[in-house]
């Protein structure tokens, strides 16, 4: 018994930890370039609500969910869009225009609901999920079987990103290009480098991977959306971002170590211990505020990240 429990737990912790593994990432690349992404969470936000969107117009197809999913990378591209100008043409300031898409993106998905949907309770009908099936040859093997049908596709897609956005940043040309700007953004002009295309680039596709984030939180685990589900996980994944030291294995090990204390809240609560709920519900938060107390001094972000660049500038 207590081994099918481990067993559930750790693939719980590795379902709750692909929302914020797919945001964390996104977090990286936009850092790593210079521009400091605080809107992670209305990203995941309007991911989740589109790509439960994208899915109910599709409720008797098998490329519902898919269509789900692209339309949350979509909404969350086109946030990120919207971050990247106003803070590398109009060079506002990075963590307001964050924190201003963070604001926007919760009232518009709570608006949309009602426009959308029936709007009851705050949340949208029950859509097509993304359906997992493996062979039986897998699900059969002991304890390895059972943990592998306990995951689903996100988990997968997640874990190959991790390795992906490693050899990207740190074995291509392009992942010099954008280390180069979010360290040394005028030496990186000098020789040519494009910062603002790279910048751009980073930060949409921050955008894009928050987006399929909210989308995996919605469609991966619940097939709907309600008011409040993403419930600061954007925030968490930044946590990871910083965590990690900026790096994706880095952020990949702080986003299951915060998922941990996600699922321990579900896993705990199930038992007889006799304490208030909320201590339950506190502890990804004190970890998270733990891990930032205790590491976030012995961590060295890009040098420029959060300074906007003019090309003008001397």
């Amino acid at each position: 018994m207590s081994s099918v429990i481990l067993i559930n737990l750790l693939a719980q912790t590795l379902r709750i930890a692909t929302p914020l593994i797919f945001a964390a990432l996104g977090g990286i690349f936009s850092e790593k370039s210079g521009v400091v992404n605080i809107g992670l969470e209305g990203m995941m936000v309007i991911g989740a609500f589109f790509g439960v969107y994208g899915s109910s117009l599709f409720p008797n197809s098998s490329f519902g969910p898919l269509i789900g999913i692209a339309f949350g990378v979509v909404a969350g591209g086109v946030l990120g869009l919207i971050h990247a100008v106003l803070s590398i043409n109009l060079r506002a300031d990075q963590v307001i225009s964050g924190t201003a898409i963070n604001l926007f993106a919760t009232a518009l998905a709570s608006f949309l609901i009602f426009k959308l949907f029936d709007g009851k309770g705050g949340q949208t009908d029950i859509v097509k999920g993304l359906s997992y099936n493996i062979p039986d040859g897998i699900k059969n093997i002991p304890f390895i079987g059972r943990f592998i049908g306990e995951l689903n596709w996100f988990v997968v897609l997640a874990v190959i990103l991790v390795f992906v956005s490693h050899y990207v940043l740190y074995k291509t040309p392009l992942g010099l290009r954008i280390r180069a700007v979010g360290e040394h953004p005028k030496a990186a002009d000098t020789l040519g480098i494009n910062v603002y295309k790279i910048r751009y680039f980073c930060v949409i596709l921050s955008g894009m991977l928050a987006g399929l984030g909210g989308a995996a939180l919605s469609l991966g685990i619940t097939p709907l959306y309600r008011e409040g589900m993403v419930e600061g996980r954007g925030f968490i994944a930044l946590a990871a971002v910083i965590f990690g030291n900026w790096k994706p294995f880095g952020a990949f090990g702080a986003s299951l170590l915060f998922a941990f204390g996600l699922a321990f809240n579900i896993f705990a609560q199930g038992l007889s211990w006799n304490l208030p709920s909320e201590v339950y519900t506190a502890i990804p938060y004190v970890l998270t505020m733990l891990a930032l107390a205790g590491f976030v001094g012995k961590t060295t972000g890009p040098l420029a990240s959060g300074k906007p660049y003019d090309k003008g500038s001397r």
